[in-house]
């Protein structure tokens, strides 16, 4: 009888992240935990109101549409069954986003969002990972996921796939909100990264790009996600979104992302994400520095490599 490669894509999720908060004043500890799983998950590591005054006002525009259930509270992001299905999968698909494209262009707009990424907690945590100054990529990205019979978890896949430039680029996953399991939150592949780039196959779901992940052996790790937490991973570690089996609930999370600022950059993660200007999206805005701060950075730029996103056929 001869043995099929492990698809390690189909093994289940057997264990909890590592809370890394014990190691946040050791920066030599921290990045030796970095330097082992590919990731650092920190519970409570940004204060819960300022992580649900962002979900209050992506929740608004959600509600504004008629998305929302008018018997529960806002912040519940219950939603309407018959609204939500009056979209069609094309729509609640476009980008990843979950929404629509001209809810969408609302979401990025908001200048608290933008600013999240700046929270100084971040940017200490980031100094204390690269060893140097971090660059906070202006192209943040929310994921509304709605409640939608069409909607697709995210494959397994590696980010580098999509945004390139500089390897050690990581990205910070935050729940806008509480995500436990059942609402279909964010699993790591443990310590995957060093696998270095794989191959891809299409899939449905976000990004259009699973990993080929055959003949590996690693663990899939999830928790309960709360307001506040953060998880943020390598370029090259593996994740996934899982299923939402919470009937009707809204799930809200944002990809920032961070490198070293003398690595070189794709210029694609310098734009919008999505078809906008950024002087569109700035319209309103307070605060001045948060507005193209990158122009007088003088970072090398990198061309995008389509290559490394062709896809073959998953043969486990």
């Amino acid at each position: 009888m001869i043995n099929q490669p492990i698809d390690n894509d189909r093994k289940p999720i057997t264990s909890q992240l590592f809370d890394a908060t014990p190691l946040l004043g050791d920066a030599e500890a921290l990045r030796a935990q970095a330097a082992a799983d590919g990731y650092l998950f920190l519970r409570g590591f940004l204060e819960r109101d300022d992580v649900l005054q962002l979900r209050q006002e992506i929740l608004q525009i959600v509600a504004n549409d008629g998305l929302l259930n008018p018997q529960y509270p806002l912040m519940a992001g219950i939603t309407d069954p018959e609204q939500i299905h009056r979209y069609s999968e094309e729509e609640i698909s476009w980008i990843g986003s979950g929404i629509p494209q001209y809810l969408y262009y609302e979401v990025q707009k908001l200048e608290c969002f933008h600013a999240l990424a700046h929270h100084p907690k971040l940017i200490k945590l980031y100094e204390s990972l690269f060893g140097e100054t971090p660059f906070v990529h202006p192209r943040n990205i929310s994921r509304v996921m709605l409640p939608h019979r069409k909607q697709k978890a995210t494959p397994s896949h590696q980010d580098f796939l999509h945004i390139q430039g500089a390897e050690n680029t990581w990205t910070c996953w935050m729940p806008v909100g509480d995500i436990p399991r059942k609402l279909g939150g964010l699993a790591i592949l443990k310590s995957s990264f060093k696998e270095g780039l794989l191959g891809v196959t299409q899939a449905p779901g976000a990004g259009g790009l699973e990993s080929i992940l055959c003949g590996m052996d690693y663990e899939w790790q999830t928790t309960d996600y709360e307001a506040g937490d953060i998880l943020t991973f390598h370029s090259h570690t593996v994740h996934k979104s899982t299923a939402n089996q919470m009937e009707n609930h809204i799930r809200i999370s944002c990809d920032y992302r961070y490198q070293p600022i003398s690595s070189p950059i794709e210029p694609g993660s310098l734009q919008p994400h999505g078809p906008y200007s950024w002087d569109d999206l700035y319209k309103g805005w307070n605060r001045s520095d948060l507005q193209h701060y990158w122009v007088n950075n003088a970072m090398e730029h990198t061309a995008f490599d389509e290559s490394i996103r062709w896809q073959k056929d998953k043969i486990c």
